[in-house]
């Protein structure tokens, strides 16, 4: 699926939705290494951003909207409309992120 057909808005300018495929989610739950909580411990040290969480993070979304659009592409959908990210903290240390949206299949207007 084109990344230009994934949307959080709930309408793709151009295109009519001609059918509703359904939710489509992709989950990752991550926990950061021992070695990378140091190594964040010490950059939290001299403030800023903290790069190494911020790498995980993004990472970790990637993936999960990755996931999200393989789901869309195996339901038959070719664009993905109401996009959206939640993330919990499943235990101390492990966090799930959770991207969703819409599954639906448009047609060029």
């Amino acid at each position: 699926m084109d990344k230009s057909m994934v949307t959080t808005a709930f309408d793709i300018a151009g295109y009519k939705i001609i059918e509703n495929c359904g939710l489509v989610r992709g989950v990752i739950v991550r926990s950061r290494s021992v070695i990378g909580n140091i190594g964040a411990g010490l950059q939290s040290l001299v403030g800023g951003n903290i790069s190494l969480y911020t790498e995980l993070c993004e990472q970790t979304r990637e993936e999960s909207f990755e996931l999200m659009m393989k789901h869309a592409d195996e339901i038959g959908s070719n664009a993905i409309i109401g996009v959206r990210y939640d993330a919990n903290e499943v235990t101390q240390g492990i966090t799930e992120v959770l991207c969703y949206g819409t599954a639906v299949k448009v047609e060029k207007e």
